[in-house]
């Protein structure tokens, strides 16, 4: 247990030091400090307003309209006081909160997009699911809990301090007779209070420890669920061809299943747990005048001393409770569902830190030259298995040159073009690149944003990259003319637009862009071959100073190449002019 507890602290130190070694850790600890005076203040406070108690309820039983005026006059004065605390308390911790959360989001999101990791790992090993959630959801989760649970246990460690000397001088001795002596227990409340709290918790840890699990899933069957309606979403078109809404029905259905016996599981551990966390915090608020209603009755204490001791009784079992209180919570932050978030978290960070160690262990080595010539030496592409798909090939392009890369499907053409764009690491040998020249790679299927026509058009650069009439006349000549007044529409335009409308689009940003390297990966594929022609033409046109290098099967092709690359079986290849 002990090795388990130290674990989970381990994992939200490594999760939170980066913020707080940060560039905003001045910032934030300044924040921090204030919310914890404020929380010492509020201990203040209600110390004070424990002794008030006292006095005002004395007041009561001695009949005092006086004296009972007079303290009842305190109360509004307790009250402000608590507002302002809570409020401002509440505000800044939000703050802090927020500034947290952002931090560590930039963070995560720069990690996941450095190096291509969230490409990377889906191909080395997707076993993180969902990354967009871990993000998005988990990393607000574990701020508002961290936040919420550390200062919680804070305020504990400071009431329990507080009150527990309260409530031992409020408490006496408790004579207890034993056979013909008396035995003597001081501070007989204090270990009232221990006993009772340690008993309840206990009962509440034995019946709620199976929560954590469940806590763990039901974030992950969640997402499942929601990203099963986004992929039918993204792919409306496929699944209306294959006349698929039944199988996607099913599939809903079974992930949603998954959900609603995570839930009744949930449900099920719940209720039994309610049973002990409600009665026992019922029980608290009758047991304390239980225990002093002896000497209340005996002349011992006045009703101002039993409204003070219950009042300390209650704040010193409310702190010994925390922990185990805040474990099984139903709301948000518990540490249980804190607990399966750290989980999670860490499983995303070291994944993406294993797919970059693999990368690095065989990536494929890509430098700059000054030459404007892109050379492949000893370069052999494999897939992350380590099969070979193309052994040791040599090559020299240079700028202005023309290749065509042919071969069988799935014999590794597009795997070799995601090599020369370096975003595909597996294998060894090197290529240089042209330094300082843009290269431009257009995939069968172009990515197109959300966002206005004009920002799917110019992506990935600014909207504001090129004027409205050069965007307009390119589209034009790219046989898009019929979109151009559409430029400020912000659609889903690849559920829009054909996929041929798409290449299209592909091209007009290649034209616009005027990239030194232009890399085509079966970019026309969708397109008849009239239209492939007037692209190719259009490119030759445009771009006449711009390597072109593309991957296709049309016979149609080799008239816009003056080189062709035949990757064959085995990873054998040949070149030709």
């Amino acid at each position: 247990m002990q090795k388990y507890g130290s674990k989970f602290f381990k994992g939200v130190w490594k999760i939170s030091r980066g913020y707080w070694q940060s560039e905003e850790k001045w910032y934030a600890g300044i924040l921090l400090a204030v919310i914890i005076g404020l929380q010492l203040l509020d201990v203040y406070a209600m110390v004070k307003y424990n002794a008030w108690q006292n006095t005002f309820y004395n007041t009561i039983q001695n009949l005092d309209k006086t004296g009972f005026l007079q303290y009842l006059g305190y109360w509004p004065i307790f009250t402000v006081v608590f507002l302002v605390i809570e409020i401002y308390k509440l505000y800044l911790q939000q703050l802090l909160e927020i500034k947290w959360r952002s931090w560590l989001t930039d963070h995560y999101l720069t990690g996941w997009l450095k190096k291509r990791t969230y490409y990377l790992m889906q191909i080395v090993d997707n076993s993180t699911d969902n990354p967009d959630q871990r993000i998005s959801e988990d990393l607000r989760l574990f701020v508002y809990s961290t936040l919420t649970l550390a200062l919680g246990f804070l305020r504990a460690v400071i009431q329990f301090c507080t009150f527990i000397v309260i409530l031992w001088n409020l408490s006496g001795s408790l004579e207890i007779p034993v056979g013909e002596q008396q035995v003597s227990i001081p501070g007989y409340m204090v270990w009232v209070a221990i006993i009772y709290a340690l008993t309840g918790s206990f009962l509440t840890a034995i019946v709620g420890k199976s929560l954590v699990g469940l806590d763990y899933a039901k974030q992950r069957y969640e997402a499942d669920f929601r990203f099963s309606m986004i992929r039918l979403r993204e792919n409306s078109e496929g699944v209306a061809f294959y006349h698929g809404e039944q199988r996607e029905q099913t599939n809903f259905n079974q992930c949603f299943t998954k959900i609603i016996d995570n839930f009744r599981g949930i449900m099920a551990r719940q209720k039994k747990l309610s049973w002990v966390v409600i009665l026992h915090w019922r029980l608290t608020f009758l047991f304390p005048y239980l225990v002093c209603a002896p000497r209340l009755f005996s002349g011992q204490m006045q009703l101002g001393g039993l409204m003070q001791t219950a009042s300390a009784f209650t704040q010193v079992e409310a702190a010994l409770t925390f922990v185990i209180r805040n474990y099984f919570s139903l709301t948000e932050a518990s540490l249980a569902e804190l607990q399966a978030v750290v989980n999670r978290l860490i499983n995303f960070i070291d994944h993406m830190n294993r797919t970059q160690e693999m990368v690095e262990k065989k990536s494929i080595e890509i430098s700059h030259t000054s030459d404007a010539v892109l050379s492949v030496n000893g370069l052999n592409v494999a897939l992350p298995n380590g099969e070979l798909l193309l052994k040791n090939l040599e090559l020299k392009i240079h700028a202005g040159d023309k290749l065509l890369i042919t071969g069988a499907s799935g014999i590794g053409k597009s795997t070799l073009m995601k090599t020369l764009a370096g975003i595909w690491p597996f294998g060894q040998g090197n290529i240089h690149i042209p330094e300082n020249q843009k290269l431009l790679f257009l995939p069968q299927k172009p990515y197109l944003p959300l966002g206005t026509l004009r920002d799917v058009i110019l992506y990935p650069s600014a909207a504001d990259s090129a004027p409205d009439e050069k965007i307009r006349e390119i589209m034009t000549i790219c046989k898009l003319g019929h979109l151009t007044e559409k430029l400020d529409q912000a659609e889903n335009w690849s559920q829009i637009l054909s996929l041929g409308e798409q290449q299209r689009v592909a091209f007009t940003r290649a034209i616009l862009q005027r990239p030194e390297w232009l890399f085509l990966d079966e970019a026309t594929s969708a397109l008849d071959e009239p239209t492939e022609k007037v692209m190719y033409h259009l490119v030759q046109e445009q771009l006449p100073k711009s390597t072109v290098i593309s991957v296709g099967h049309r016979s149609t092709l080799t008239e816009y190449h003056k080189l062709k690359l035949s990757i064959e079986k085995a990873g054998a290849w040949k070149l030709a002019a």
